[in-house]
């Protein structure tokens, strides 16, 4: 059963207040509570257990126009591996063009998917393709250079109940230099904690 969200920011059944996409780019992850987005070497196995639904991914999902995705994340585990949805962004909620960087492109073409050498041509191409709709990026090391960068606009994260202990995490910075977020709305699940925030520039 899902269940209404609380807090600032929310509309209908807990689900964010509609905000202009068009141009905009959005770092999303499921994190454990201290902090990774996937276990030790990339295990996304974690994350099965607490798949349920989410009013805020639902209405979120249709919202994305195009996927900017890291080399490591494309490649990597998936928390549907065995399922049909396996492979499946979002777990099947969603498909369109997805633009991947890597200075490797494999030899054969996969269909749907763009492979980039260059952030900002990426990045570009990700935004003309997505027109009306967010870029969503996928990817710790993909959202930091974009954010280094001063591209990226939201992070969207689902704070699940579990504590990982190791593994990547959401965000990593070795110079420890701050960036200022902006809470936009908060709602909850029995499996997740939704933070939206904005970048302050």
């Amino acid at each position: 059963m899902r269940e209404s969200g609380t807090g600032d920011g929310c509309g209908a059944e807990g689900t964010p207040a509609v905000r202009p996409s068009r141009g905009r780019t959005l770092y999303s992850a499921s994190m454990s509570l201290d902090g990774f987005i996937t276990g030790p070497g990339g295990d996304m196995s974690w994350l099965a257990d607490h798949l349920a639904p989410n009013p805020w991914l639902d209405a979120f999902v249709p919202r994305i126009g195009a996927l900017l995705v890291g080399s490591r994340t494309f490649g990597g585990d998936d928390p549907y591996r065995g399922t049909e949805a396996e492979g499946e962004a979002f777990g099947g909620a969603w498909s369109g063009p997805q633009f991947v960087l890597t200075h490797r492109a494999p030899a054969r073409p996969v269909p749907g998917v763009t492979f980039v050498g260059d952030l900002r041509d990426g990045l570009a191409q990700a935004k003309e393709a997505a027109g009306e709709g967010y870029v969503n990026v996928l990817g710790a090391a993909t959202a930091r250079q974009c954010l280094e960068a001063g591209l990226l606009d939201e992070i969207l994260v689902c704070v699940v109940p579990v504590l990982l202990g190791d593994g990547v995490r959401l965000f990593e910075r070795p110079d420890g230099e701050r960036v200022r977020l902006e809470r936009l709305a908060l709602s909850g699940t029995p499996e997740a904690t939704n933070l939206w925030l904005r970048v302050v520039r």
